[in-house]
């Protein structure tokens, strides 16, 4: 884990919107516009729950408050639907990038399934192609601004369907042409990776990283699986890794204070002892009861406790028209609820950057630029 570079870090008194950021775990069809979403229904006959934007944005946070991740994943019916064309991947890809550079974000990493956008003929490679014009476009306008920002594409298989295999080829045949990494995502519980080992041999073979949605909507068999089966760089969320980790309470009579002992488990141990990252969605988790056992609010998530045992936490916000979030609100939410200071941020930002699936040369150079980002804050 690389060590932040700010001496001392200065109280939060601005917008943290322009500290730079990574943005690991977010979902192409979970970050699209509301008034896009409208006028994307419109041209292709799709019928919304409503076509005010403001509307129809409340609605998508309140079906996705249900605690239920398998709720929260039908709002994705009304997005995906206005994404089967050329026309439709390019607007909400080229959207999807310039939403994150007005948040901050410098390297982001774009998640989605092309087998759920073929329904208007689309091939999968003309898919692919199509968010990869997007994105390109994308980052010309941030460009045009004076700003500048990486993105690369997370090719991304429906762990219920059986095209696991097929998505890996066409992870790996686009790897020069935007695709960075591979993914599993969908309902998760009943879903091990296990069902996809053999693209996941395919892509190790083929030397092409993978990260894998695992301890969300499922435990710790789920986490075990996808880093046994999926040879998984990272985890997906990755929370409920917590509860492979036991905590007890000894009163110190001494002090007069309640100590807490922290015995990790060995799967736990593995995960942290090999800083395998978490890609960790604060507002997500609560919303789809990912971290039920821990609590109700937000100040029960765990990742407070993984940050500071040690573990390679990064900060995301998975669908940000979902859960009505940016990565700023996120970084906000960590400082209202466990204190974080920019210390703390810095270093979950370096997390994401290292654990990004650049090159090393690529990476190296995103570290630095967020190390003198932070120094000239003063």
């Amino acid at each position: 884990m690389t060590e932040p570079i700010v001496d001392a870090a200065p109280a939060i008194d601005f917008d943290l919107k322009s500290l730079p950021k990574v943005s690991l775990h977010d979902h192409l069809d979970g970050g699209l516009r509301p008034a896009t979403i409208i006028e994307l229904a419109e041209a292709v006959g799709h019928t919304l729950p409503s076509t005010d934007p403001v509307a129809l944005g409340q609605w998508f946070r309140e079906s996705a408050d249900s605690g239920s991740l398998v709720r929260y994943l039908e709002t994705f019916d009304h997005t995906v639907a206005v994404m089967q064309t050329y026309d439709g991947l390019f607007r909400v890809a080229k959207e999807f990038v310039e939403d994150l550079a007005d948040d901050g974000v410098v390297y982001g990493e774009v998640r989605w399934a092309p087998e759920q956008h073929l329904q208007k003929g689309l091939s999968l490679d003309e898919a692919v192609e199509a968010v990869q014009d997007g994105l390109e476009a994308g980052v010309e306008a941030v460009s045009e601004t004076g700003r500048e920002i990486q993105v690369g594409q997370l090719i991304t298989a429906m762990r219920h369907a059986d095209r696991g295999q097929e998505i890996a080829e066409l992870a790996v045949r686009h790897r020069n042409q935007g695709a960075v990494g591979f993914d599993i995502a969908g309902a998760e519980d009943g879903f091990l990776p296990s069902r996809f080992r053999d693209a996941f041999t395919y892509l190790a073979q083929h030397n092409f990283p993978a990260t894998v949605h695992a301890g969300e909507a499922a435990g710790l068999e789920s986490i075990q699986s996808a880093l046994v089966d999926g040879r998984a760089l990272r985890l997906g969320h990755g929370v409920r890794i917590a509860e492979d980790i036991m905590v007890e309470f000894d009163d110190d009579e001494e002090a007069g204070d309640t100590v807490g002992l922290v015995t990790l488990g060995d799967l736990s141990s593995w995960v942290r002892d090999r800083g395998i990252a978490l890609e960790i969605c604060p507002s997500s988790n609560l919303q789809t009861g990912a971290i039920a056992e821990f609590g109700e609010g937000i100040e029960s998530h765990p990742l407070d406790m993984l940050y500071q045992l040690g573990f390679n936490v990064t900060i995301n916000t998975d669908n940000r028209l979902m859960s009505g979030v940016t990565l700023t609100d996120e970084f906000n939410l960590l400082v209202e609820t466990f204190d974080y200071d920019l210390d703390d941020l810095l270093e979950l930002t370096l997390n994401a950057a290292e654990a990004s699936f650049l090159p090393l040369e690529e990476k190296e150079a995103l570290v630095e630029h967020i190390n003198d980002a932070y120094t000239n804050l003063g």
